[in-house]
């Protein structure tokens, strides 16, 4: 078993997210990318749009056990797209932001190796995403996620 730092996890805050349905696959992708596009105004949304659209055709193709999800916050650029994805059955959930912070310090160069054993070995116990590689876990409701 691999042995790894001592850590704790601290609760920032809550947040409001959509999540995907559980049934899922690439061709959706393509197919929310072409409903949500009408809603796009300007270049800059666009970019945000493909930016979430590759974020959740990697997750499609990782087979990750965590759902997928965006902040609401993050989503607003879409305006009515929105009520979209809510009618393609996104639901609204909330999830706990937290943070794993180690208790020593750890050098740079070995940083990423010792979060990733790290969130390998929390795997076991909840239902987590980890958001763009940071240090920073969206931990899901279990009656959501089963």
């Amino acid at each position: 078993m691999p042995t790894f730092r001592n850590f704790k996890l601290d609760f920032l805050r809550q947040e409001q997210h959509l999540m995907l349905p559980t049934i899922t696959s690439i061709l959706l992708t393509q197919n929310l990318y072409d409903v949500l596009f009408q809603y796009l105004i300007t270049e800059e949304k666009e970019e945000k749009l493909k930016k979430i659209i590759k974020m959740l055709e990697d997750h499609i193709k990782r087979k990750d056990r965590a759902p997928f999800s965006m902040p609401i916050s993050s989503l607003d650029f879409l305006d009515e797209g929105l009520v979209e994805l809510r009618l393609l059955n996104w639901m609204e959930i909330t999830v706990a932001v937290s943070q794993v912070v180690f208790d020593e310090d750890i050098a740079a160069e070995d940083y990423e190796d010792e979060l990733e054993k790290v969130l390998n070995r929390m795997e076991q116990y909840i239902v987590f995403s980890r958001p763009e590689k940071s240090n920073l876990i969206w931990v899901y409701p279990i009656n959501m996620v089963r």
